[in-house]
C-alpha cells in the first residue's frame, strides 16, 4: 500500500482508505424523513473487514457525525481497541455539517463544537486528524439579537472561525470541506483554507477529476488534495446487480432512493464493464477484484487524487477493495480509453 501527502498538512493517507457510512446501518433524515443510513452491518463481520485493511497497509478511516447519528464512530473506535491498534498509527477522518440535532443549523458554531466533542468522545480519541465540513451550503436559519428566527443567515465566514479554533486548540490536526459543486468549493476554500476536498468521483461520474476540471485548479492553487468517495459506485462498477433482477434495499437505506439500479442502467454499465475486463483481466483472476482494482487506480492516476474510500461491510468486501493496493499505476493511455468507454463525449 502506498500513501500520499494530505495537502500540505503534513499528513499522509493510504491510498485506498475505507469508508465508514455502512457502520450507522439504517438511518433516516430528521429534516426530511428520508433513508440517508444503509443496510444494518454486523459488527464482528466489520471487524474482519478492518483487520483486511489493516493487513494490507490501510490507515486511512472516513467517518461522519450523522452515519447512523454516531453509531459509526463508536463502532470504529470500539472495533479498533479490540485489535490492540494503535491510534497514532490510524488516520481518522469525520465529518460535521448534515446533523443538527437541536440547533437550528448545523453549522451554528455552538453546534460545531457540540458535535466535535461529541465525536471525540464517540472515537474514544483526544483528537481528529481530518474534520470535514459536510456540505458546502452555508445558508441557513439563525437566530438574531432579538431572539427571532431569521431563515438566511450565511454562516460560512464564523462557521470556519470555528474550525480554525479546534485547530488551534489541538482537537483537530487537518480541515477538510466536502461538497458536490465547484461553485461549492469555490466559494467555500478561499474562507476555509482546507487541507483536503471531498466528493464522489468515479469511472461514470468524473467532474471532479477530469481534464481542465475547476477542481484540480483549486487543489494546485490552494495546495489542497481530493478525495474520492464512491468510486465503486455503492457496487455498480463490480457488476454484482443482476440488471433482469433489479436491487431492492431495505428500510433506512439510501440506496432506495437512487435512480441508478434500474435495468436500464444496470444493463449499459453491464456492457461496458466487460470492455473493462477483456482488457485487464488474466486467466484466473477474480473478475470483481480486476474492477475493483482498475476502479480505483483510475482516480489515483489523476494527481490531485490523494485517497479513495469505499465502503466495506465484511472481509470480502475489504479484500476486493484493497486489490488495487499490489498493482502497478495505470498508464496514461489506459487513462484515456477507460474514460472513453464511459465518457464517449468528454464534456458529459
Amino acid at each position: 500500500m502506498k500513501h500520499r501527502a494530505l495537502g500540505n498538512s503534513g499528513i499522509h493517507v493510504s491510498e485506498i482508505g475505507f469508508g465508514c457510512w455502512t457502520m450507522g446501518g439504517p438511518n433516516w433524515s430528521l429534516q426530511t424523513g428520508q433513508p440517508i443510513g444503509w443496510a444494518d452491518v454486523n459488527d464482528q463481520e466489520v471487524l474482519a473487514g478492518i483487520r483486511v485493511g489493516l493487513d494490507h497497509g490501510v490507515n486511512h478511516w472516513d467517518n461522519a457525525d450523522i452515519y447512523g447519528n454516531g453509531r459509526a464512530e463508536r463502532t470504529l473506535a470500539t472495533l479498533l481497541r479490540t485489535i490492540g491498534v494503535k491510534r497514532e498509527t490510524q488516520i481518522i477522518a469525520t465529518k460535521v455539517g448534515h446533523f443538527r440535532g437541536t440547533a437550528p443549523y448545523a453549522y451554528h458554531p455552538a453546534h460545531i463544537r457540540h458535535q466535535c466533542e461529541q465525536s471525540l468522545r464517540n472515537l474514544r480519541t483526544d483528537y481528529i486528524d481530518i474534520y470535514y465540513f459536510h456540505h458546502g451550503s452555508y445558508v441557513g436559519p439563525a437566530f438574531n439579537a432579538a431572539g427571532d428566527l431569521v431563515p438566511d443567515h450565511d454562516y460560512l465566514h464564523e462557521a470556519a472561525q470555528t474550525m480554525h479554533a479546534l485547530v488551534k486548540e489541538g482537537k483537530v490536526r487537518a480541515i477538510g470541506q466536502s461538497a458536490y459543486s465547484d461553485a461549492d468549493f469555490e466559494r467555500a476554500i478561499p474562507v476555509l483554507r482546507p487541507h483536503v476536498l471531498q466528493s464522489k468521483a468515479n469511472l461514470r461520474y468524473d467532474p471532479f477529476v477530469r481534464p481542465g476540471c475547476r477542481v484540480k485548479s483549486l487543489c494546485r492553487q490552494h495546495g489542497c488534495s481530493f478525495v474520492a468517495f464512491g468510486p465503486l459506485d455503492q457496487g455498480i462498477l463490480l457488476d454484482k446487480f443482476d440488471p433482469d433482477r433489479p436491487p431492492s434495499f431495505d428500510e433506512g437505506d439510501a440506496r432506495r432512493n437512487r435512480k441508478d439500479f434500474n435495468p436500464d442502467t444496470l444493463r449499459d454499465v453491464r456492457r461496458k464493464l466487460a470492455l473493462v475486463r477483456s482488457r485487464f483481466a488474466r486467466q484466473g483472476d477474480d473478475p470483481t477484484a480486476v474492477l475493483a482494482s482498475v476502479a480505483q487506480r483510475w482516480l489515483l492516476a489523476h494527481g490531485h487524487v490523494c485517497s479513495v474510500i469505499p465502503g466495506f461491510r465484511n472481509a470480502a468486501q475489504a479484500l476486493c477493495n484493497v486489490s488495487a493496493s499490489s498493482q502497478p499505476p495505470l498508464s496514461q493511455e489506459d487513462v484515456d480509453w477507460l474514460r472513453s468507454v464511459f465518457h464517449t463525449d468528454p464534456t458529459t
